[in-house]
């Protein structure tokens, strides 16, 4: 009875033998995956790439002479649509400061047909053109609203006149040239200067005329001797020679010296001060031979 009740350990079958695959990769799927893990390799394939292919593209679609053709004349089709805007567009000019002869001659030198548009317009090389002429100090030129080139323009003051062998110039007080005179009685009002090199030595010259203020009504001008020192020229052909240096300090003398003697009234051709320690006076050939009437009858009083 026991035997019967027994129970018997179950019977375990084999299990059914499965083949599965390998899942180690191949070798190439390995390295595929150990690049793609590089940071480097995936931004060349996500940047460098498309760049590569848009550019190769890009490339052969301009190697046809009619493509590039086309996209230049749109280009230059959009920027003239855009220069030629109306708020970009100038359409009269304006010189101010200048006279009617300096305006004149700015808007010969700069013929524009208006309307013009701003792009068109090299502001610097204008204003270079303008002061390039001799009457024009400075020049500033700028675009305002309502499409006006202005110009505005500091005209160089005439201080001297200037006789040269050209002819007479009128010279600034700094001695650049203003521009040609047709005669002295167009400028009465300015002092003369001549000599070679005499426009060099303009602010000597005015310091010399405004020494000589009391010779105003006989002062006909300053004459430059040797390229060095300066004569004074008087009316009655008379001369003040002064030595090329300190000539404002010898001048002074000489004008003292006048006014306590009166000696510019005498007859005397000139007064020499190239050498300041010696002061010389030169005689007319009438003054000489009276002077000498009246040493020789001094002489012969002395003798009786």
């Amino acid at each position: 009875m026991r035997q019967m009740m027994r129970r018997e350990p179950p019977v375990t079958r084999p299990e059914p033998q499965v083949n599965h695959p390998d899942p180690a990769p191949s070798r190439l799927k390995y390295r595929l995956e150990r690049l793609m893990l590089t940071p480097l390799f995936r931004v060349t394939l996500r940047v460098g790439l498309p760049l590569v292919i848009g550019f190769g593209a890009t490339t052969w679609y301009f190697s046809y002479d009619s493509n590039r053709e086309a996209l230049m004349g749109q280009i230059a089709e959009l920027r003239d649509a855009f220069e030629t805007r109306p708020e970009f567009m100038v359409n009269l000019m304006a010189v101010d400061g200048a006279g009617d002869a300096v305006a004149s001659d700015i808007r010969a030198l700069l013929p524009l047909e208006f309307p013009i548009s701003s792009f068109d317009l090299d502001l610097d090389a204008m204003r270079e053109t303008v002061v390039a002429l001799d009457a024009v100090e400075t020049a500033q030129l700028r675009i305002r609203q309502g499409g006006v080139l202005q110009v505005e323009v500091v005209e160089r003051v005439p201080a001297v006149l200037w006789r040269s062998g050209a002819g007479l110039q009128l010279l600034d007080a700094s001695g650049v040239r203003v521009g040609p005179a047709q005669a002295r009685a167009e400028r009465p009002d300015l002092p003369v200067i001549a000599g070679p090199g005499a426009e060099a030595h303009v602010d000597e010259a005015l310091a010399l005329f405004d020494a000589a203020a009391p010779l105003a009504g006989r002062l006909r001008g300053l004459e430059r001797v040797g390229e060095r020192r300066w004569d004074v020229v008087l009316d009655r052909a008379q001369r003040i020679e002064l030595p090329s240096r300190n000539a404002v300090q010898a001048l002074e003398r000489v004008l003292a010296m006048d006014e306590a003697v009166d000696m510019l009234a005498r007859d005397i051709a000139a007064v020499d001060l190239r050498l300041p320690r010696r002061p010389t006076l030169r005689l007319r050939g009438g003054a000489v031979e009276d002077y000498w009437r009246i040493k020789a009858l001094e002489t012969g009083e002395q003798q009786q």
